[in-house]
C-alpha cells in the first residue's frame, strides 16, 4: 500500500509504503533514483503488531520517482499500486511515484 500527503505548505509529499509481513523474513528496502538505489538507506520496519512492514519517506512535490522494493537482500519487487511502470536497464520494470 502506498499512501501520500502533501505537508499543510505544500513543502513536502510524504508518502508512506507498507507491506504484509509475510512478504520478507529478515528484511525490505525502498531504493530507487531518489537515494541511488541504496538498500542501506531506507529500510521498511517490522511491526509485528501491525502484522506490516512500514516506512515513510518526504519528496518533493511535483516531483516523479522510480523505485523498487529490495527483498531480504536477494530480490527486487514491484509494488501494485505504483502510479505507473518504466522499463530499466535490466529488462524488467520499476515502480514509477507522481507527487
Amino acid at each position: 500500500m502506498i499512501k501520500k500527503k502533501l505537508s499543510p505548505k505544500g513543502q513536502s509529499m510524504r508518502v508512506t509504503f507498507t507491506l504484509p509481513a509475510d512478504v520478507a523474513e529478515d528484511s525490505i528496502a525502498i531504493v530507487g533514483d531518489f537515494n541511488d538505489w541504496d538498500p542501506e538507506e531506507h529500510q521498511m520496519d517490522l511491526q509485528p503488531r501491525n502484522g506490516v512492514w512500514k516506512k515513510g519517506i518526504s519528496f518533493k512535490p511535483g516531483s516523479e520517482v522510480e523505485f523498487k522494493y529490495y527483498v531480504d537482500g536477494e530480490w527486487y519487487r514491484n509494488d501494485e499500486e505504483a502510479d505507473a511502470y518504466i522499463a530499466n536497464e535490466h529488462g524488467t520494470e520499476n515502480g514509477v511515484l507522481h507527487l
